[in-house]
């Protein structure tokens, strides 16, 4: 009986010996020796660089905020502030107190200029600022966002309380000049008015008694010539010659004293 097939033997590859061994040695050291410089002649990553990151000089990618044009951006903010003043303007009208502090806080600067503008005076423009809101939260229901953006309503609101404020300084100042011209007149003048209501009195003393007695009358007792005339018993004609005589000699002797002082 024959035993298994015996397969081909594996042929052992032979070790070079001599000058070939040594030709491939060298073949080794020379491409280490080359490896090695190339290593050496790399430039070493910066200090701190993670692994992996891109080169300094490497492509970055484009910033979004670098593609969207300036004017756009503006015109989009400007669309924003429309929305959020409409927004503002609605939950005024509908009575929310947080929108009356947030009108306040955005117009009353603009609301105390024009009134400082038109009255000159702090405390004026102050009080006019006051009054505006005061006003315009009052009157909110009437307000329609519709017809008129909130800032424009309450600049037509600044008008009218400057025109209230400028009539009522106009009435003020009226009533001053009033009360002045009902003062009494200053000493000198009472004192000049007494010394000539001496001097009347001293004339009238000098005069004859039916004369004398006709202008005390009418200097004193304001009558008019009838009167005079009813109460004497005289003719009328008679206490016109009186009055008129008398009012010439009281004339000369006035102007006669006040040229000698």
């Amino acid at each position: 009986m024959l035993g298994p097939k015996a397969g081909p033997a594996t042929a052992r590859r032979p070790r070079p010996s001599g000058p070939a061994r040594d030709g491939a040695a060298t073949t080794r050291r020379q491409r280490s020796d080359v490896t090695d410089r190339e290593t050496e002649d790399r430039p070493a990553p910066a200090a701190g660089a993670a692994r992996g990151a891109l080169p300094a000089d490497a492509a970055r990618p484009a910033d979004p905020a670098d593609l969207v044009d300036p004017a756009d951006l503006v015109e989009a903010e400007r669309a924003a502030a429309v929305i959020v003043e409409a927004a503002m303007a609605e939950s005024f009208r509908d009575g929310d107190e947080s929108a009356l502090a947030a009108a306040y806080a955005r117009w009353s600067a603009l609301v105390h200029t024009l009134a400082l503008r038109s009255l000159g005076d702090p405390r004026d423009a102050e009080d006019v600022t006051q009054k505006v809101f005061v006003e315009a939260w009052r009157s909110r229901t009437r307000y329609d966002p519709s017809r008129a953006q909130l800032g424009a309503w309450l600049v037509g609101i600044t008008r009218h309380c400057i025109a209230d404020a400028l009539e009522a300084r106009n009435r003020a100042r009226r009533a001053e000049e009033a009360h002045a011209a009902q003062l009494p007149p200053p000493e000198e003048d009472a004192a000049a008015r007494l010394a000539e209501s001496l001097q009347v009195a001293d004339e009238l003393a000098r005069l004859a008694p039916e004369p004398q007695r006709v202008m005390r009358l009418a200097f004193y007792a304001d009558l008019t010539h009838a009167q005079i005339a009813d109460r004497l018993g005289l003719p009328l004609g008679t206490v016109k010659s009186h009055i008129r005589r008398s009012l010439g000699r009281l004339r000369t002797r006035l102007e006669v004293n006040d040229g000698t002082h």
